[in-house]
Order: structure tokens, then C-alpha cells, then sequence
């Protein structure tokens, strides 16, 4: 997902080559190794070697890219550590998200997740996990504006898009899709019910779906992952 500019912000040629090799990366069109070159990307959007290398090191900074000097820039293998750590944050603060909507969820919050579940199911009829995957986002985002904490997403937000492409790993598998939907259908009907207690344990068992995907990976593709990771 592309990171968003304020609104009246001029977009430059780097944010353009930015938002393509972003999305290039979480979409798996470039998978964890590949390697990325700074000509063939000029070439591409037909600008000089300057702006290319302004964006790649954006997306290192989102540790996106690894850039090697006098060597190829290759797209960032997986990290178990930072695995390990981006799913503790959001944890933590997705428990308590799900806490104060169920504590404020009225009618108004109750339709918009019905309208959040009808979207999501429309996706899964039509096996659209790209369009499914956005419709997590706005899930969970949802979730946040009833909880009153929308501030919160932004925490959710950077955690989640360290782990986009795992998720969308995930999602390619079978069942999966039509899995997570059940799991947020479970969720939302805790939270239109007051039920704390019960959206905190339905949100637990839903962020913990991503654990059988990561020990498959780390077997059928060891190569996606940092040399002294699993």
C-alpha cells in the first residue's frame, strides 16, 4: 500500500517510482531476493539514476530494499525478528482497539461494518485477494473509528505494512480467504453486541492465522528470509 501524501502536496518523479517499486514489492511482483536495478528502473520511468536512488532509499527506510554499495540492490528478505516484533505492537494495541468499540459500537458503527462484511464477502465470491487485501485494511480501520481511537490505525497501519506481503502469502493459499472473512465477520458481530470479552478473543484468534503461513514459508521457501533467520 502506498504511503499517503497530505492533500495539495505536489508529486514528484520520486514519489512516482516510490509508489510503483512499493507496490511492485507488496504485491509480489518483486519477492523477497529479487534483485533491482537503478538503470533498468530509470529507463523505466525515463528519469536519471538521482531520483531512482532517491526512492530506493525511501523504501529501505521502510526496510522494503537492501542496498549493498557496489553491489545489486535486492528486495528485503524477511526478518522472524521483526516479525516477531510487529505482531507484539499491534497485539497490543488491536486488543485494545477492539475493547473500546465493543465498549462504543451503536447503531451507526454496527452499519458500517455490516457494509464492511457485504464488501468483503463480494471480494471472496470473486476470489479478488487483491481487492480483499484492501478491504482488511478498511476493516480494521473501521474498527478504529468506532473505538474512537482512529489515531490508533496509524500504529496498526505501520505494523500491518511490515507484514503485507506474508498476509498476501497467506491469502494465495487455499481457504484462507474465505478463513479470515469468517474471523472478521466473528469480530464484528462481538463488537455489535457489547461483547468485550469476547472481540478481544475473536481478534486474538485472527492475527494468530498468519502463524501456520509463516512456518510454511520458512520451509518451502527458506530463501525469503534473512540468511541467519529460520
Amino acid at each position: 500500500m502506498a504511503q499517503m501524501r497530505p492533500a495539495g502536496d505536489r508529486r514528484t518523479s520520486v514519489d512516482d517510482i516510490f509508489n510503483a517499486i512499493q507496490d511492485d514489492i507488496l504485491t509480489l511482483r518483486l519477492r523477497p531476493g529479487d534483485k533491482i536495478s537503478e538503470a533498468e528502473v530509470a529507463a523505466r520511468f525515463n528519469v536519471s539514476r538521482q531520483p531512482v536512488r532517491d526512492a530506493f532509499s525511501r523504501l529501505a527506510n521502510l526496510d522494503l530494499l537492501l542496498i549493498r554499495p557496489q553491489r545489486a540492490t535486492e528486495v528485503r528478505r524477511f526478518s522472524m525478528r521483526e516479525i516477531v516484533k510487529s505482531r507484539f505492537v499491534r497485539a497490543a494495541v488491536e486488543k485494545e482497539v477492539l475493547r473500546l468499540a465493543a465498549r462504543n459500537c451503536d447503531p451507526i458503527g454496527a452499519a458500517q461494518l455490516e457494509v464492511a462484511l457485504a464488501a468483503q464477502d463480494k471480494a471472496l465470491r470473486e476470489n479478488d485477494v487483491e481487492t480483499f487485501g484492501k478491504l482488511d485494511y478498511a476493516f480494521h480501520g473501521t474498527l478504529c473509528d468506532i473505538a474512537r481511537a482512529d489515531f490508533a490505525f496509524d500504529v496498526i497501519l505501520a505494523e500491518k505494512s511490515k507484514l503485507d506481503r506474508l498476509c498476501l502469502l497467506s491469502l494465495s493459499q487455499k481457504n484462507r480467504m474465505p478463513q479470515l472473512a469468517a474471523d472478521h465477520r466473528a469480530i464484528a458481530e462481538a463488537v455489535q453486541d457489547n461483547d468485550e470479552a469476547r472481540a478481544v478473543a475473536a481478534g486474538v484468534l485472527h492475527l494468530s492465522r498468519l502463524d501456520e503461513t509463516i512456518e510454511q514459508i520458512c520451509v518451502s521457501n527458506a530463501n525469503y528470509f534473512e540468511p541467519d533467520q529460520p
